[in-house]
């Protein structure tokens, strides 16, 4: 397992293209089957950002992450951070932030979020939007 907070950052490296191609910006989410889909690259301005389907990535690890292809098409859902992000229930009940996020980098499946009210497992999560990740009721762990 690793931690959301923990790749951010990383640099990104393609063997085959070039060598670097930047750092980890941020990982898309896709909240309503618990994985991780995409690879959002910095690539330094004035370049921007790449997108990388997380199937293209071959290794993760505390020093990088190394891809088969510098890119691939955009994803067809918007990037939205998950990190960060207030937490909702199905009922609009507040339920803190998320904090961090605990994912398997061998296939992006999501274990558990960290928030300010406690760690929600991936079962319970609904959909992430522009103002919150949203999360089914429910009495497991501390929320």
């Amino acid at each position: 397992m690793m931690l959301f907070s923990r790749v951010r950052g990383l640099p990104v490296l393609a063997p085959g293209h070039g060598g670097r191609l930047g750092t980890v910006r941020a990982l898309t989410v896709d909240a309503a089957s618990g994985r991780v889909t995409h690879v959002r690259v910095r690539r330094g301005w004035p370049r921007g950002e790449t997108v990388i389907a997380l199937g293209a990535v071959d290794a993760v690890g505390p020093d990088g992450l190394v891809v088969r292809a510098p890119g691939g098409r955009p994803p067809r859902t918007p990037h939205r951070d998950l990190l960060g992000s207030r937490v909702l229930t199905e009922c609009g009940e507040e339920r803190g932030t998320v904090l961090d996020a605990a994912f398997d980098p061998a296939d992006g499946r999501i274990e558990a979020v960290l928030t300010t009210s406690g760690e929600v497992p991936a079962s319970r999560l609904l959909g992430l939007g522009d103002h919150a990740l949203v999360v089914r009721t429910g009495r497991a762990h501390h929320l």
